[in-house]
Order: C-alpha cells, then sequence, then structure tokens
C-alpha cells in the first residue's frame, strides 16, 4: 500500500508539472531601473517601455520617502499630474513594492508637484501566454492510422494502470 501512495504521488507530481509549465515566476521590476529611482529627471516613460509586465509581477519604488511618495491614480490624475483623490498611497518607507494582480494599465505618480518634474510613470500589465512548447505538425493519414493508433495507445495505457494497481496493492 505504500508503494502504491508513492506511485501516486509520483503521478500528481508530473502532472502538476505539466500544468505548471504555463506558468512563470512572478518578476521584480524597480522602477526607472535601479535601487533608488523614483526620483525627478528619471525618463520613465522610456523604462517602462523596454520592460515587459505580467499579472503577479511586482513594483519596487526606492526613494526618499521625505521628499517624494507613491500614489495609484486614474487616467485622468496620471495625464493632468492630479495627486487629490487618488486610488491607493502605497509610500510606506521609501522602499515599498506593489503587487500588478490584474492585467490593465496601472498609473503612479509623485505628489507634491514633482509630477509635473517627471514623477510619473504608466504601467501595462498583461496576462501571460505561455508559448507552446511542441509545434503541432500535421501529416496526411487514413482514418484506419488514426483508429489503429488510438487502439494501440488505449492498450498499452491499460497495461500500464493494471501493472502499477496488481503491482502496488
Amino acid at each position: 500500500m505504500e508503494n502504491f501512495r508513492k506511485v501516486v504521488l509520483c503521478l500528481t507530481v508530473i502532472m502538476m508539472g505539466i500544468f505548471c509549465a504555463k506558468c512563470r515566476d512572478p518578476v521584480l521590476h524597480r522602477v526607472g531601473g535601479g535601487r533608488y529611482t523614483w526620483a525627478p529627471n528619471i525618463n520613465f516613460k522610456d523604462w517602462s517601455s523596454h520592460e515587459q509586465f505580467f499579472v503577479g509581477d511586482w513594483l519596487y519604488f526606492g526613494f526618499d520617502k521625505h521628499l517624494y511618495n507613491v500614489l495609484e491614480v486614474n487616467k485622468t490624475s496620471y495625464e493632468k499630474c492630479i495627486d487629490k483623490g487618488f486610488m491607493k498611497n502605497i509610500t510606506r518607507g521609501g522602499r515599498d513594492v506593489f503587487n500588478l494582480t490584474e492585467a490593465r494599465p496601472y498609473y503612479f505618480l509623485s505628489g507634491r508637484g514633482y509630477c509635473f518634474k517627471g514623477m510619473k510613470v504608466e504601467i501595462l500589465v498583461r496576462d501571460y501566454h505561455a508559448p507552446p512548447a511542441i509545434p503541432i505538425v500535421v501529416h496526411k493519414t487514413s482514418a484506419a492510422d488514426i483508429s489503429r493508433n488510438n487502439i494501440q495507445l488505449v492498450l498499452i495505457a491499460t497495461a500500464l494502470v493494471w501493472t502499477f494497481l496488481f503491482k502496488y496493492i
């Protein structure tokens, strides 16, 4: 019985690996490209255009919390540098992170007039779609070939299952 559990566990791990092949690890993006680059005179538009943001990724804002802040705002506030009525103040200690939880545009700016000095960034977040692992090749086959191949696969799979069941039970 113990061996049967090991086989089931092994098969479960293999199946999880197959399903997670479409996953990707989250990425931490340092906004502006450096450790403390949430500051004036950084070209955030250029920086963000060279990054790819996916759901689950994180943004890192490094800055002097006594001078700057980080506010999530809507598109209108972003375009007009309005720091009132923001959606969320993510400022905590000057080394702050923000999780990108959905596929949509995010808008961030620094208040206190620094937005007008370029401290704003638009982040376009997409869902991740894994590239196909193996290209699909279509061969011309007859219906008889397909039927014969399916029967062979079913017989092999059935034999393997019965082998495992009778060997470990």
